[in-house]
């Protein structure tokens, strides 16, 4: 995998994941509710929630893009069709009330913690379908598929675990930027376009021969 090309999916990525989902949503509310006691549960159950929606995503795929040419097209469009929409549907997103910020109920134990931020993390349909959709955009050809994608994979679980791990060590400062509706109109313009622009970057990729 040429290098550059591996930072230009670290530097997509990591402005995709300071967008908050519902995954960081819950990550700021139990860090606000239970302090640092939270932090490595939650960590924790982002990177292994990321982690088995990436291998749900990859099993076959890589196998598939790397025998099939036409396959590999395929999902490119179906794949940039897809971030064309959440593209779209993010930049016409309205701004949510202060008090819908995040409101999970509040367990006890850390397990509990673990187990419901792995749900919200790994559970989510949305989730395994856009890791179909992006990962292909970073891949070349070229090289050995199922290696990049693996190699795409590990680096975005590390960086969607640093970025939980930042937003719940700085929970209160997250939460009062999250509340202003100025920045809830910068963080869908900023998510909005950046799929928006990778959806028509895919659409317009020619086939690998």
């Amino acid at each position: 995998m040429p290098f550059e090309l591996w930072l230009a999916f670290v530097a997509a990525s990591a402005v995709m994941l300071v967008i908050p989902g519902p995954t960081i949503l819950t990550v700021i509310s139990y860090s606000m509710s239970h302090g640092r006691r939270a932090n490595v549960p939650l960590v924790a159950a982002v990177a292994l929630g990321d982690s088995t929606a990436l291998v749900v995503s990859l099993l076959g795929l890589g196998a598939l893009l790397a025998t099939s040419a036409f396959w590999f097209t395929v999902v490119k469009w179906v794949g940039g069709l897809y971030l064309i929409y959440l593209g779209i549907k993010l930049l016409r997103a309205g701004v949510s009330p202060t008090d819908e910020v995040a409101k999970p109920a509040a367990p006890v134990s850390r397990l509990r913690l673990f187990a419901n931020t792995y749900l919200v993390t790994a559970l989510n349909p949305k989730g395994i379908v856009f890791f179909v959709a992006f990962l292909p955009q970073f891949i070349s050809p070229a090289a050995d598929v199922t290696r990049q994608l693996w190699v795409l994979a590990v680096t975005f679980v590390v960086l969607a675990a640093t970025n939980a791990t930042l937003y719940a060590v700085f929970a209160g400062s997250a939460r009062r930027l999250l509340a202003s509706p100025r920045a809830q109109k910068r963080f869908n313009l900023a998510g909005g376009s950046l799929l928006t622009a990778a959806g028509v970057w895919a659409l317009m990729a020619r086939r690998p021969g």
